[in-house]
């Protein structure tokens, strides 16, 4: 088990969170936290007492801010918030994206700005370390005022409303707590705000699909520099003086990577009657530092906005007891994650459009260097691995639907108050989706690249033969026809296992 991850609002890791999402990491409130949560709660309950016009504290929400409450029912009006926001359709949102979406709401209200009671966000990180996943639609959002509708899911099952998972079973929010050893929470005045306001589910997701796209990164290059070998390309493409004259990090890194796999290999370079008339390799050999390097150096943009995100007090107003002022402001809106969740799904995109390249190659004998048509034994009576790549053409194909930018689009809600919203929780949405087509994608260059290796004489690289070894513990070298579908989801698997890395140079 992780060791605990103490929250103060402003330290928090993308390392942290995907520790509590996918590893059960569980999460506790550093002693600076609580302090500066409690300052900003006796702020809240001075403003109440006073009777002071404090918006979403006194008065009503979006197209009724100038709607005043009365403060005996100001309980009623923040349970009010949550169970109307509770609008969201569609699948349930996965398991992991929900506990991320929880450490990233409770850091936020950690910082102190946003009025709520300690005990509220420490019955929110209860929830958490003892297994109580609301049940979160996964559409509903459009990223302004933040993430209302997910935000309003969570907070919900800890107000004894609507659903939670608790061991794999979806139960009502109430049984949840009480299976926990938990009470509902009777919200006080600012806090439902304080729960659903904010950027928690786009960038919940974002934070994972960063992490999963920085990986595919990595095996981009590994399943590259196989394809390179089974085409018997050239290494000068890879030479660090070329990388040195252009000095891009993300290009230099992939170019590093190409060469440690292929170290030792007898096929790169090679001179015989295959490649007696080859001077160069084409674009999607010749251009895999360049190509990856890009995508990962927009991973390093993507990164360094979610960093700053993670720390980020969203929520409105937010309160400044130092200064004795509350304002009303707009930091829930979700543009800074949108955009980059859009660039982030490009860029992983870019990894699959030129990885089917290479695979297309190993299976066109005119383009393969003396490889078999298709990779079949006997082609013709057999089909080999020719459909492997109509599916990754496909996958291409989807993607290139789902990298339409969501942060583009906008569109007017609340009766024009709130008009223009950031998208960014579809956008995020889409970033999952294209890195999981892009994850089988680049299974399928693995297996064919493994099986047009193991048609060669000359030995691969060392790395190479450390990848293809491990690629053989999980899927058999292709001898007749068979189906392909459990062999491209298995590779799959070994991807996301992080089973993958530059081998030995």
């Amino acid at each position: 088990m992780p060791n605990p991850i103490t929250l103060d609002g402003s330290s928090l890791t993308l390392a942290d969170v995907i520790a509590v999402a996918r590893y059960g990491a569980t999460v506790r409130l550093s002693p600076s936290a609580k302090k500066q949560m409690a300052a900003s709660r006796t702020w809240v309950e001075r403003a109440v007492d006073d009777h002071a016009v404090v918006y979403g504290v006194t008065t009503g929400f979006g197209a009724f801010q100038s709607v005043s409450v009365e403060p005996q029912k100001l309980r009623e009006l923040q349970r009010n918030l949550i169970l109307s926001h509770c609008a969201g359709t569609g699948d349930p949102m996965p398991e992991e994206v929900v506990r991320a979406m929880m450490i990233l709401r409770a850091n936020a209200l950690a910082k102190g700005n946003s009025g709520i009671r300690v005990s509220t966000v420490q019955l929110l990180l209860d929830m958490l370390n003892t297994g109580v996943h609301p049940v979160v639609p996964v559409q509903g959002s459009v990223g302004a005022s933040g993430d209302l509708a997910p935000l309003s899911h969570m907070a919900a099952v800890m107000i004894g409303e609507g659903t939670a998972y608790v061991k794999g079973k979806v139960v009502s929010g109430a049984r949840a707590l009480q299976s926990a050893g938990l009470q509902p929470v009777v919200l006080e005045a600012k806090e439902g705000i304080a729960l659903n306001n904010g950027t928690q589910a786009m960038t919940g997701f974002g934070v994972l699909a960063l992490d999963d796209a920085e990986h595919l990164a990595l095996v981009a290059d590994i399943a590259g520099a196989m394809s390179l070998e089974s085409v018997k390309g050239k290494s000068a493409p890879f030479d660090a003086r070329v990388h040195n004259a252009r000095p891009h990090k993300g290009q230099s890194q992939s170019a590093a990577n190409i060469r440690t796999m292929i170290r030792g290999s007898a096929l790169v370079d090679c001179l015989d009657s295959d490649t007696l008339t080859k001077v160069q390799d084409s674009y999607s050999i010749r251009c895999i530092p360049q190509v990856h390097g890009a995508s990962r150096d927009a991973m390093t943009i993507v990164r360094s906005v979610l960093e700053t995100e993670i720390n980020s007090a969203t929520d409105n107003p937010l309160i400044f007891p130092d200064d004795d002022v509350a304002i009303s402001a707009g930091n829930f809106h979700g543009q800074p994650v949108a955009l980059v969740m859009d660039y982030l799904g490009l860029a992983a995109a870019e990894l699959g459009n030129i990885s089917e390249r290479r695979t297309a190659k190993l299976m066109d004998h005119h383009h393969s260097y003396g490889l078999p048509p298709f990779l079949a034994d006997n082609g013709g009576l057999q089909s080999g691995l020719m459909i492997a790549q109509y599916t990754a053409a496909a996958l291409v194909s989807e993607n290139k639907t789902l990298m339409h930018p969501a942060s583009g689009d906008s569109i007017p809600t609340s009766a024009n108050q709130e008009d223009h919203v950031s998208m960014g929780t579809i956008a995020a949405r889409h970033a999952r989706a294209i890195i999981a087509n892009v994850t089988r994608i680049l299974a399928i260059e693995l297996l064919c690249a493994s099986q047009a290796l193991e048609y060669r004489l000359q030995e691969p690289g060392n790395g190479t033969r450390s990848v293809l070894a491990i690629v053989r513990s999980v899927v058999h070298k292709l001898q007749g026809d068979r189906a392909l579908s459990e062999d491209i989801e298995h590779i799959a698997g070994l991807i996301g296992s992080r089973r993958l890395s530059i081998g030995p140079g």
